[in-house]
């Protein structure tokens, strides 16, 4: 059975970081391209960054220069770096096989004073 778990979300101050964990089990991560997404309240769902098998990345133009996505092969775990956060950052995210129907439960991210 898959399973993807995100952690690391929570509340942070403008201008501040937070570094987001997605652990994968029952399948193999680094065979397949990985994103995270997110949704805020009353808002579609939006890709924030991809990485791909090879480690290529994309960013959604909203976060280019502030979010970095990374991976680790050998831990089976998807990492989103996310530094001079915003308010409108403040959503929940999540993690996702690209091509696939796995999803994780969620990590809320909240950005405010």
């Amino acid at each position: 059975q898959v399973q993807l778990v995100e952690s690391g979300g929570g509340l942070v101050q403008p201008g501040g970081s937070l570094r987001l964990s997605c652990a994968a089990s029952g399948l193999i991560s680094s065979l397949n391209g990985m994103g995270w997404y997110r949704q805020a309240s009353g808002r579609q769902r939006e890709l924030v960054a991809a990485i791909t098998t090879r480690g290529s990345t994309n960013y959604a133009d909203s976060v280019q220069g502030r979010f970095t996505i990374s991976r680790d092969n050998a831990k089976n775990t998807v990492y989103l770096q996310m530094n001079r956060l915003r308010p409108e950052d403040t959503a929940v995210y999540y993690c996702h096989t690209l091509g696939t129907a796995y999803w994780g439960q969620g990590t809320q991210v909240t950005v405010s004073s």
